[in-house]
């Protein structure tokens, strides 16, 4: 099996990191010097939170290799074999349709308008005689927005040979060139799998139905 590409949000990470540090700073606070109650509702906040957050934030991720795509979403992980899939669409979110009928939305590629434009004014200032610099590097280990070949979260995609995309687009063109390559391959046959994120959902499950508890108790 080939080695997979992997498509992240350094932008939702980072956010995802500042809210864990700040939640944890909060409660480890109230822990520490809280009385009574507010310890542990201090702990089932934290119980709840730091899951929820982490999952929304820094879980997401698109894996695709020669054979399938693997979605791991906030609290479901799809796995698509190339065969299964049906087509892909980009509009205010990312999706990819199996052929089943299935709809999964694609967390880790959020869709920027404001990259869709600054892409467009490139474009158009490349189409009237100027120059459009090449993005190189990434942020995640030369990894870069989404996956090998992105940039910052708004950014445009520049190709001497083709026109200028924003960063989610060009991810999803890599996405449809990669099924369409290989969704008759012997290797990409199978069936849609989905998971949930169990170790996401009990956590946060728990912390709920404790925090329910103390505020109900007082």
């Amino acid at each position: 099996m080939s080695k997979d590409r992997v498509y992240r949000s350094p932008a939702g990470i980072s956010g995802g990191v500042l809210v864990l540090a700040l939640a944890l700073w909060l409660g480890i606070d109230a822990l520490v010097s809280g009385d009574g109650n507010t310890r542990w509702k201090a702990l089932a906040a934290l119980v709840f939170l730091v899951p929820l957050v982490a999952a929304y934030t820094v879980r997401p991720a698109v894996f695709a290799n020669d054979d399938r795509m693997r979605v791991r979403n906030p609290l479901r992980v799809i796995v698509l074999p190339w065969a299964q899939v049906e087509s892909f669409r980009s509009a205010y979110t990312n999706e990819v349709f199996s052929e089943g009928g299935g709809k999964y939305q694609l967390w880790s590629v959020p869709v920027s308008l404001r990259g869709r434009k600054k892409a467009a004014r490139q474009e158009d200032r490349r189409a009237a005689g100027g120059s459009v610099g090449r993005r190189r590097g990434g942020v995640l280990g030369g990894m870069g927005q989404f996956g090998s070949r992105a940039g910052g979260a708004g950014a445009a995609a520049v190709e001497a040979d083709g026109p200028v995309r924003a960063e989610a687009d060009k991810v999803m063109d890599e996405l449809r060139e990669l099924w369409e390559a290989r969704k008759d391959a012997a290797g990409s046959q199978g069936e849609v799998t989905v998971r949930w994120a169990y170790e996401i959902v009990v956590p946060v499950v728990a912390g709920a139905v404790a925090l329910g508890v103390l505020f109900g108790v007082g």
